[in-house]
C-alpha cells in the first residue's frame, strides 16, 4: 500500500469513518471514475489545486464531478489572486499526484473550498491517495473533516 494511501485511510480512522478505499483502475476523469463505481457525475468530488499569488501555497476546491472551478470566484473565495499549481508544489503540499489528491490527509494544511453541488447527495465519492483509489463519503461530514468552507465558485 502507498504512504498517499495509509495516510488517507490513517486520516478516516482518525475521523471515526469506515475506510472503504476502492481500487477502480486508472481514472483519469471524473466521469470514469462515475462509471467505475456506478453513480452520478456530480457524486464525485474532485479535488481543484491552485497556486495563491501571495504566498505561492496550494489552495483546494472541492467541486461536483460535472461542475467546473471559476478561477475568478475561486479568487474572490481565497481572497486573491490564483494561478495554476504545478505537479511539484501539489505533491510538496498536499503529498499526493494530480489524480489523486484527497480531500485530506495532507502533508501539510491546506485551505480549502467546497461546492454546495456535493450537498445534494448521500453519498460522493473522492481520491484515495492514488489515481486509482477512491472512498465513498457522505458529504454531510466532507466540510468537517477537510476544514473545507462551503462556497460557490462554479462556473453556472
Amino acid at each position: 500500500m502507498s504512504k498517499s494511501l495509509k495516510r488517507v485511510r490513517a486520516a478516516l480512522d482518525a475521523a471515526g469513518l469506515p475506510a472503504d478505499i476502492r481500487d477502480v483502475g486508472q481514472a483519469r476523469t471524473a466521469q470514469e471514475a462515475a462509471d467505475a463505481v456506478g453513480c452520478h457525475l456530480d457524486q464525485i468530488a474532485k479535488s481543484i489545486i491552485f497556486r495563491a499569488d501571495s504566498s505561492g501555497e496550494a489552495v483546494l476546491f472541492l467541486t461536483a464531478g460535472g461542475n467546473t472551478v471559476d478561477t475568478a470566484k475561486a479568487s474572490a473565495c481565497a481572497q486573491e489572486p490564483l494561478g495554476k499549481a504545478d505537479a511539484t508544489l501539489i505533491r510538496a503540499q498536499t503529498g499526493f499526484a494530480i489524480g489523486g489528491v484527497a480531500p485530506i490527509g495532507h502533508l501539510t494544511p491546506i485551505r480549502a473550498w467546497l461546492d454546495p453541488r456535493l450537498l445534494d447527495f448521500d453519498v460522493v465519492w473522492a481520491a484515495a491517495g492514488t489515481p486509482r483509489h477512491v472512498f465513498p463519503l457522505d458529504p454531510a461530514v466532507l466540510p468537517k473533516i477537510s476544514n473545507a468552507q462551503t462556497s460557490d465558485f462554479v462556473t453556472k
